[in-house]
């Protein structure tokens, strides 16, 4: 058992946002009281298609992703996903984003009175919309006003997402502490242009898995230098020895992405080896 600034959590092994659908999705694959969390995919105020196929693209020891973070909105995540996730003996951590620093806030206020979550992971490090997250999460003066807003509107641990996409990523792991952010967690995708097969055109969007992981593991680096809120570190972990490398980096738990497409059971075997 570890607590991360209010956050309790069984064991320091979680599963990444955007990786593991709702959790549900993966029940019959993995033993989901396991791990030391559950991440959503990402909950917005209202329905989203996401982007247009092709949207997964296997890259060289890599995923690029441009989902655009598709999901049916708050309301009917709670009516129909949330009964379902407070049945799992394990922490619940709920991702959410928006367009707009007030949908952000809203959607905090929908889940403020539901049972069940454990933490909110505020997602400004998405790079596959054309409004929000990254936009937020590229610039201290946003990141302030985007997590100074969900602070008011709930009382749970706040993560806040960090994108690997900027000049100075300590500036924007301070700007969110200081606006109540109690965790970090880091890295989300870094932006990436790959080849669409069968055609000459492109897609730029978001690269994960190992090709990943340098980046991730010295940019948590920095931000273990600079602060001392704990911290979420995610980015190509693939086995026990990578995520052996992301706590000696600095990270005080970390999360299994890309390498659940793999294989379903990548997080549990983790856990079990460490």
């Amino acid at each position: 058992m570890i607590k991360l600034a209010g956050l309790t959590l069984k064991n320091p092994v979680l599963v990444a946002s955007g990786t593991f659908g709702f959790g549900l999705e993966y029940a019959g694959l993995v033993d989901l009281e396991k791990l030391g969390a559950v991440v959503t995919k990402t909950v917005t105020l209202n329905p989203r298609k996401g982007n247009p196929q092709p949207r997964l693209i296997e890259a060289e020891n890599g995923l690029v992703n441009s989902i655009g973070l598709q999901n049916d909105g708050v309301s009917y995540f709670i009516s129909q996903y949330l009964p379902r996730l407070r049945k799992i003996k394990t922490s619940l951590v709920v991702n959410i984003a928006g367009e707009t620093v007030e949908e952000y806030a809203l959607v905090a206020k929908a889940l403020k009175p539901e049972k069940g979550i454990s933490a909110i992971e505020i997602n400004i490090s998405c790079p596959n919309v054309d409004k929000g997250c990254m936009l937020f999460g590229q610039d201290p003066s946003l990141t302030k006003e985007v997590v100074s807003s969900v602070r008011k509107e709930t009382g749970l641990p706040l993560i806040a997402k960090l994108t690997p996409n900027v000049d100075d990523i300590t500036a924007i792991a301070k700007a969110a502490l200081e606006a109540g952010a109690d965790i970090l967690s880091l890295i989300n995708t870094v932006k990436h242009t790959v080849k669409i097969p069968g055609t000459n055109r492109t897609l730029t969007a978001g690269l994960s898995g190992p090709a990943i992981k340098p980046v991730a593991l010295k940019l948590i680096k920095e931000v273990r230098a600079a602060v001392k809120a704990p911290i979420i570190g995610m980015g190509g972990i693939m086995d026990v020895n990578d995520a052996k490398e992301f706590f000696e980096a600095g990270a005080d738990a970390i999360a299994v992405g890309t390498a659940t497409f793999v294989d379903p059971g990548t997080a549990v075997r983790i856990i079990e080896a460490l």
